[in-house]
């Protein structure tokens, strides 16, 4: 979402850290371009012209020009100043508000569209590895198949949904709270109805069952693509209901990030959730120094290692490590580390979170091409258990039988094939300590999962055919 913007503050701030010595007048030039980026990405001015005063005011007040290497303190007082305008050390604990006695009635609001209850069934998923047992509740009677597509999303998520047929909201929500009292839920997720624009019918609406039901926090979903007209919604929503945070969708699309950037200080309500993408365990706790992290392309390893936490197995990995001391590694195994990368999530998404990535000109023009994991895994799949097992087996005729069950060429496959003799050997001398350990997939061998626009052949670039170590499954 903030890939224009982050690219626009790492161009500034590479031409300040060229710079022996700054004087006022080049932290003067870098704010007005600071400025521009944020305008540029939909950042309420408001905001933006305080933003860039706070800035200024520290860099020149706090003797920064006179320090050792002011460029690097600059670049310090815009991350922390953005840390600040995101939330700062408050929203850390910007969580959802839970009832000291179960059930927490938990309501969504926001208009039509705007992804409420994909969001139900995300929080459902997120509710229930805490250890707690939800309870979806289909409160919009407004929209023709709402409650079907609330039905469908809780059989998605293993989830119970509630509804009463040809009943009124404040009726659903009242009963639902009633229903989960007395079957052992400790939240009861309520999806309310949306309209495509903010009128009196909706409000009065929310208002009834906020009375009704007493939530202990009220969510409103937000389409981060709408940019500035998020930030208008959010304030007619507080003003009329009284919500207790956002939860902003769509975060990976094309959204220019102004919403995001800008919705803590018009409204002065936190940000709480993320929608990262259409699965349902697609959905990030909202963390001000991380997405400052990100905006100012320093990564963002600690979402990253949470991904891979909650991703992989540890008694999987375990076994894999054996497996590995004992110089055994097969497709099977190939198998289920392609099977964890894709629950990490797209790799262009994982590589971004890498400090550094962002802003490295040789890696920006890199596209990640996840059809080749796909690709990869459907060779494997055409083998027979026997020949993952032992792919010494894998002679002319079954590597042309493979291809053809794959949809693939026998070129495919032998390269395959080649990719995985030589993790095999990196594996080898990474039990023997020959080599640092790479992680799961890396440098699998003569792929590279990404080509270059500027150099399709892989010379240079971080992703093609130069170096040792390549990225996973690429041509």
């Amino acid at each position: 979402m903030f890939e224009s913007l982050s690219d626009k503050l790492q161009g500034v701030f590479k031409r300040l850290r060229g710079k022996g010595t700054l004087s006022a007048d080049d932290v003067d030039v870098a704010l007005r371009e600071v400025r521009l980026a944020l305008l540029e990405a939909d950042v309420n001015f408001k905001v933006v012209k305080d933003f860039v005063a706070r800035v200024k005011e520290r860099a020149v007040g706090e003797h920064i020009l006179e320090g050792l290497n002011p460029a690097q303190q600059v670049v310090k007082v815009v991350h922390e100043e953005m840390i600040r305008l995101l939330g700062g050390e408050e929203a850390q604990a910007a969580r959802l508000q839970m009832a000291p006695r179960p059930p927490t009635v938990l309501m969504l609001c926001g208009l039509q569209g705007a992804g409420k209850t994909t969001l139900a069934g995300k929080l459902a998923v997120h509710l229930r590895k805490q250890g707690r047992n939800p309870l979806l509740a289909a409160c919009d009677v407004q929209r023709p198949a709402a409650i079907k597509q609330l039905q469908v999303v809780g059989e998605q998520v293993q989830t119970p949904v509630f509804t009463i047929p040809n009943a009124d909201p404040v009726r659903i929500a009242r009963e639902a709270v009633a229903w989960a009292q007395a079957n052992g839920g400790d939240v009861v997720i309520l999806d309310t109805a949306g309209r495509l624009h903010v009128d009196d019918a909706l409000m009065r609406e929310l208002k009834q069952v906020k009375e009704a039901t007493q939530p202990s926090d009220i969510l409103l979903v937000l389409d981060a693509m709408t940019g500035q007209d998020a930030v208008n919604v959010a304030r007619d929503f507080d003003e009329a209901v009284g919500v207790g945070g956002f939860v902003l969708t769509k975060i990976d699309g094309d959204a220019r990030g102004g919403a995001a950037i800008s919705i803590r200080s018009v409204v002065g309500k936190p940000i709480k959730f993320l929608g990262v993408g259409e699965k349902m365990d697609a959905l990030e706790l909202f963390h001000p120094d991380r997405m400052a992290g990100r905006i100012l392309g320093m990564g963002d390893v600690l979402s990253l290692i949470e991904k891979a936490e909650s991703a992989l197995d540890e008694k999987s990995a375990l076994e894999m490590e054996k497996k590995l001391r004992a110089g055994k590694f097969d497709f099977e195994d190939y198998l289920e580390q392609i099977q964890q990368m894709r629950r990490l999530g797209p790799l262009d998404q994982i590589l971004k979170m890498l400090p550094g990535f962002a802003g490295n000109k040789a890696l920006a023009d890199l596209q990640i091409d996840d059809r080749i994991i796909s690709q990869r895994e459907a060779i494997i799949r055409s083998m027979t258990k026997k020949e993952r097992r032992d792919p010494t087996l894998l002679n002319g005729s079954r590597r042309k039988r493979i291809a053809t069950g794959s949809g693939t060429t026998v070129q495919e496959v032998n390269r395959l094939l080649t990719e995985y003799d030589q993790m095999r050997g990196m594996m080898r001398k990474m039990m023997a300590g020959d080599m640092p350990a790479m992680g799961p997939m890396a440098g699998a061998g003569r792929g590279a999962a990404a080509k270059s626009k500027k150099n399709k052949k892989g010379k240079g670039g971080g992703g093609g055919g130069g170096g040792r170590f390549r990225l996973p499954f690429g041509r």
